[in-house]
């Protein structure tokens, strides 16, 4: 699967017990890693209080996928296993994609100057 920056994935996370696992969406943040890695950032749709770092994702923002509102959680960037990704959720509607990216650090830049 290829990915973009600002792509919107559900990834499969363990927990420590490394039986159970949930589902979680993230946006692709960097994909350039090696060992089939790549930088993600967690996404929610509880968006009632906006942190420092955080960013908004709007239904605009995105060409396909979600109808909803979501936020970014900047400050909790992880390196994830391709391996985990479940399904791909929405695209970046930008052509540039790495200008999409450009736009939500800088929105988060915006909220907590």
């Amino acid at each position: 699967m290829d990915l973009n920056p600002a792509d919107i994935l559900l990834c499969e996370f363990y927990f420590s017990d490394l039986k159970t696992s949930k589902h979680r969406p993230v946006t692709v943040f960097k994909d350039n890693l090696p060992f089939d890695d790549f930088v993600g950032i967690p996404v929610s749709s509880q968006i009632t209080q906006l942190h420092k770092d955080e960013f908004i994702l709007e239904p605009s923002d995105l060409a396909s996928g979600i109808a909803q509102t979501l936020k970014g959680h900047g400050w909790q960037t992880f390196v994830i296993s391709r391996r985990v990704i479940v399904k791909s959720m929405a695209s970046c509607q930008r052509i540039d994609s790495s200008d999409c990216v450009r736009t939500f650090v800088a929105s988060s830049d915006a909220v907590n100057p």
